[in-house]
């Protein structure tokens, strides 16, 4: 029986999803990152222009991870509330389990000047995940199953808010748990509001 062969863009993508996520962009060198795939400096610009392309790569990684996330939860149908309580769950499981995509993540939202690559480009993505958040959105809006009192951006900036703070809470706030329930609590929340409402007599 045939031994399987590495896959070596992989072995390059997993190591140095760990360097930069551990010790940061500008930090990180090439070599370290060969060290870590165990493999030569000519097989990783083989695959990889170079470390910044090798970032670009795992920063769209994690965009496009979260646009098919977002499809396929929405996909399992329901009104408004049980898509983005679908939506929720599933990226809290998906980025618990993959803490260091999510650093590298939103890492570049925040980033001095050197601490990520000059040319780093994912606008199109991040756009192209909210306006699918936003989509949804204006099709609950349509159905009456939210107030069209709100622009529709708003609400979708309001719920996209709010699921980025508690994912970005899973890193650093080591003793805040999420899961399926808490996605439900964060979606009632955005759905019914926080102010009191006298109990019907």
């Amino acid at each position: 029986m045939a031994k399987a062969v590495p896959d070596t863009r992989k072995l390059i993508l997993r190591a140095a999803l760990k360097q930069f996520a551990n010790a940061g962009y500008a930090a990180t060198s090439v070599q370290q990152i060969v060290d870590g795939a165990k493999v030569s400096k000519p097989a990783l610009y083989y695959h990889f222009a170079d470390k910044a392309g090798l970032f670009q790569a795992l920063v769209h990684e994690a965009h496009d991870e979260r646009y098919r996330i977002l499809r396929e939860a929405a996909e399992r149908g329901g009104d408004i509330r049980a898509q983005l309580e679908n939506i929720l769950s599933a990226l809290i499981e998906y980025f618990a389990a993959n803490r260091e995509l999510l650093r590298i993540a939103f890492s570049t939202m925040f980033a001095a000047p050197g601490e990520v690559p000059e040319d780093l480009s994912c606008d199109k993505k991040c756009e192209r995940n909210f306006e699918f958040v936003h989509t949804l959105i204006q099709t609950a809006q349509k159905n009456g199953e939210l107030d069209k009192r709100f622009d529709s951006r708003e609400l979708a900036f309001g719920f996209y808010g709010m699921a980025n703070f508690h994912l970005v809470a899973q890193l650093v706030m080591p003793d805040c748990q999420t899961d399926k329930k808490t996605a439900q609590r964060i979606v009632e929340l955005f759905l019914a509001g926080a102010a009191h409402k006298p109990r019907k007599k």
